[in-house]
């Protein structure tokens, strides 16, 4: 079993976007996949209620946003969406647990402001271990200004982007029903589907 941590202390950051897509993607491998939704709002769960039987399953289970003692051994993958404000005690018994940490970052001033202390925080408790920590620029084109001021922004923290996703209604559609842009019929989200493909390739390093 391997786990994901999907976590940025700030609401609206596109956690849920990436946790329930990231899911999507390892059930059409073929994967036991499963959703942990540690979030007391369930969005994930939500997302999870619409989804037709006949996709790849997904299953999941609300983590009541405590300690991770015990992820299910039975799943090929574990998917943590983590809640907005999670720190202090509770990210580190998360961070020991997962082996991979995703943090999804828009490149406006308010969201790098509201995720600089969250940012030292991950950077000093896994020191050891940075290679497992990956920045996703949401909603951003790399080639534009935004995308420049917010790599400037993460040299301060030596934690690589290792993706960047485009501003699109695609994910807003999907979602709406239970899918994902790697469901069936794929050749619809193909240009999504690519831009996954480093963010992928990092998380089977």
């Amino acid at each position: 079993m391997r786990a994901v941590l999907v976590a940025n202390p700030k609401g609206g950051a596109g956690k849920t976007t990436l946790a329930t897509n990231l899911a999507g993607h390892f059930a059409n491998q073929g994967k036991k996949t499963t959703l942990c939704d540690l979030d007391r709002q369930q969005s994930a769960l939500r997302w999870m209620a619409f989804r037709d039987p006949v996709l790849p399953p997904v299953t999941g289970y609300f983590g009541g946003n405590q300690i991770v003692l015990n992820l299910p051994k039975e799943a090929d993958w574990v998917v943590m969406d983590a809640p907005a404000g999670l720190q202090g005690f509770k990210l580190s018994d998360y961070l020991r647990v997962v082996d991979k940490v995703i943090v999804p970052l828009v490149p406006s001033v308010f969201d790098m402001a509201a995720t600089e202390d969250f940012l030292v925080s991950i950077r000093n408790e896994m020191r050891s271990a940075r290679s497992k920590v990956g920045i996703v620029a949401m909603r951003v084109d790399p080639r534009t200004k935004a995308a420049g001021m917010l790599e400037e922004f993460l040299k301060h923290f030596d934690i690589p982007i290792v993706a960047y996703l485009r501003n699109t209604q695609n994910y807003v559609n999907v979602a709406a029903a239970g899918q994902t842009v790697f469901d069936p019929p794929r050749a619809k989200h193909k240009r999504d589907v690519e831009q996954w493909g480093p963010l992928l390739e990092w998380l089977a390093k």
